[in-house]
């Protein structure tokens, strides 16, 4: 049952995209296309699965300023978690390969996100610094997973440095959402998905940083992030 569950939910956000289309070429590379379709897509899917997903600290998220989100990454179910509290006005960062993810990868290229070629690295930092200035005159918001690839619900892997640079270049507040240690564990003989909490941290202001606080500032990052995360696990497992 908890299988069906999950085709049922990833078949509908594939169709809500499709169906999206329209939207998107109504208003093509529009960023608040994306908001509302993450919106849909996340409470769609959960309500399929059967998940409860706990929010603390909603406050924490700016109403009304741009800011760089970051986020920790586990499975793709991330975007069924995360998606109805992006900010306004955001575009993502994503590797190449989801273009071809049929009707996805189309929207995603269509809401004006940011697709980066990772195997060229050198030339992801520069871009994700060009970004930090490109959201600012555009009055964007910027969403990033710094881990680069899922963690498969284990431990916070290491942050690149794309995010860090982007943030310091737009002078833009840094926004920390922790998405608690979780697998595709369900309960009950309908298949109903276990709960997974959310919390998102206070911002972190960039204004007066330059390129030489990164190191610290992601030891800043990683360490109040992974903190959070095993509080959410802890919590979780009561």
């Amino acid at each position: 049952m908890a299988l069906l569950r999950k085709i049922l939910a990833w078949t509908g956000v594939l169709l809500l995209c499709l169906l999206s289309m329209v939207l998107y070429l109504a208003r093509p590379f529009n960023p608040d296309n994306n908001r509302i379709l993450a919106g849909v897509c996340a409470r769609f899917g959960r309500a399929v699965l059967g998940m409860q997903r706990p929010l603390y600290g909603a406050e924490n998220m700016p109403k009304d300023r741009s800011m760089v989100v970051i986020a920790n990454h586990q499975h793709n179910d991330d975007f069924l978690i995360v998606g109805d509290v992006v900010p306004r006005r955001v575009v993502a960062v994503g590797k190449l390969g989801l273009l071809w993810v049929p009707f996805f990868g189309q929207v995603f290229w269509l809401g004006g996100n940011v697709i980066l070629n990772r195997s060229r690295s050198h030339k992801s930092v520069a871009s994700m610094q060009v970004v930090g200035d490109t959201i600012v005159h555009e009055r964007k918001s910027l969403w990033v997973f710094p881990e680069g690839t899922r963690g498969r619900g284990k431990e916070l892997q290491s942050f690149k440095k794309g995010a860090f640079y982007a943030a310091i270049a737009s002078g833009l507040p840094l926004v920390m959402v922790c998405v608690g240690p979780y697998q595709d564990d369900s309960q009950g003989w309908l298949g109903r998905r276990k709960p997974v909490p959310l919390r998102i941290l206070p911002a972190i202001e960039t204004t007066g940083m330059t390129n030489t606080d990164i190191p610290e500032l992601i030891a800043r990052c990683h360490s109040a992030m992974a903190k959070a995360i095993a509080e959410l696990g802890e919590s979780k497992a009561q």
